[in-house]
């Protein structure tokens, strides 16, 4: 692996001027061509069709550091469903099952160089979508700490929440455990949490095609859980599929539907004008269908899963065309889906759905930094932004399978070459 260009380091005096043939920002409507983009290690100064403005450039600079006619730069990518406690590479039960069963160090250590792999990935950022043994509030500490080590943006809702007895005992703590829904939510508040994870509805029955127990939490009830997370700041996402429990995360007013199986086109237009964002999280579904045979699915298992995959790209295109935020995530850790190689498959199977390659970068850049409100700023090549970028010669525009490929990335101005043979061992 060796690239035709390198890029120089940037530091916080030492800045770095590219000009690159296309510029993905992160939300426009079609590529900037021979752009300008100007960064040091903190943040980017410069991005446009112009020549950058003479201050912002290193002493005497008169031509960039690289030209890159035949590159195209984008955004670091987020993944903003993941479980960082989980290991998603692993396809042995057993070695599943023994993995959880380490004390919350081990695991927090194993999540710890997973994340160093994903800056390499070109992945900026990760939003954790909730564990109860405290793995996520602590990498979101580190990550936020003085002496920050090489790793992406990570925020954490840490224990979900949802009723004793219903599903998600192994990520969530129980609502009964507290008197109101605004002490739980206070005391997830105390711990750290920067989000709230409702978990409304049970998961799908792969048997049946469906999802065949009724939600966990009312409408109501909901809206108990989002009202307490406004009054702290936090936004409120919600695991839900089943177009019943789908019509009480909406109805309770939450920011993001997470997972959305079955959701019906009457609720993708109330989403859209409720500005709730949805990420559909097609790769562990996919899983169950590539790795059947591994699984004991007979053929009439698959067939369900297939028409449930196919449904939910029916709706995703519809979402889309409606005007429905959409943002990517891949429940990375599920079955199969390794944390940084299950978003790039994600981003694929978006685009195989029929989302355009750009609409598909958006919602794994832009579409996230706009609606997610993380306390730092990536997701976008704009000034103030954090110089964390890809830089390609594999245009995504032709297919987001390309971002598999050789690619450079920046990473608060450190620059690392990866291509498309990254093992999913340990991620």
């Amino acid at each position: 692996m060796h690239s035709l260009v390198t890029i120089p380091r940037a530091t916080e005096e030492r800045r770095v001027w590219l000009r690159v043939g296309a510029l993905l920002d992160g939300g426009c409507t079609a590529p900037i061509h021979n752009a300008h983009v100007v960064y040091d290690r903190n943040s980017i100064l410069f991005a446009g069709e112009d020549s950058p403005p003479r201050d912002l450039l290193n002493a005497g600079q008169k031509e960039p550091d690289c030209d890159l006619a035949d590159y195209t730069l984008l955004p670091g990518l987020t993944d903003a469903h993941t479980h960082l406690f989980l290991e998603g590479g692993e396809l042995e039960e057993n070695r599943r099952a023994a993995y959880l069963k380490q004390t919350q160090g081990e695991l927090i250590a194993l999540a710890r160089l997973r994340l160093e792999r994903l800056v390499r990935l070109g992945i900026a950022a990760v939003r954790d979508t909730g564990d109860k043994d405290g793995v996520g509030l602590a990498l979101s500490r580190l990550c936020s700490g003085v002496g920050r080590p090489l790793m992406p943006y990570v925020d954490s809702p840490g224990a979900a929440i949802h009723h004793r007895g219903r599903y998600g005992s192994f990520m969530a703590e129980a609502i009964e455990d507290y008197a109101s829904p605004q002490q739980c939510v206070e005391a997830r508040v105390r711990t750290g949490a920067e989000r709230i994870k409702l978990i409304a509805t049970g998961i799908i029955n792969f048997k049946r095609g469906a999802v065949t127990t009724p939600p966990q939490m009312t409408a109501e009830e909901i809206g108990e859980f989002v009202a307490a997370g406004r009054s702290f700041g936090k936004q409120t996402l919600a695991h839900a599929s089943g177009d019943a429990g789908i019509e009480r995360v909406i109805e309770g007013g939450v920011d993001t539907i997470e997972h959305g199986f079955f959701v019906r086109d009457d609720q993708l237009a109330k989403m859209r004008d409720r500005q709730i964002a949805w990420v559909p999280t097609f790769a562990p579904v996919q899983r169950q269908v590539d790795y059947a045979d591994r699984m004991g699915w007979d053929a009439k298992v698959v067939a369900n899963l297939k028409g449930i995959l196919e449904q939910h790209a029916a709706s995703l295109v519809k979402a889309h065309a409606m005007g429905v935020r959409i943002i990517a995530g891949s429940d990375a850790g599920s079955y199969g889906v390794a944390h940084g190689p299950g978003l790039l498959h994600e981003l694929e199977l978006m685009e195989r759905a029929g989302l355009s390659p750009l609409a598909v970068v958006h919602s794994a850049t832009g579409a996230g930094s706009d609606r997610l409100a993380f306390r730092e700023k990536f997701g976008r090549i704009r000034p103030g932004f954090m110089s964390r970028m890809i830089v390609t010669r594999h245009s995504p525009l032709e297919s987001v399978g390309n971002l598999k490929k050789h690619r450079l990335v920046v990473f608060d101005g450190d620059v690392f070459e990866t291509d498309g043979s990254e093992s999913s061992n340990g991620l």
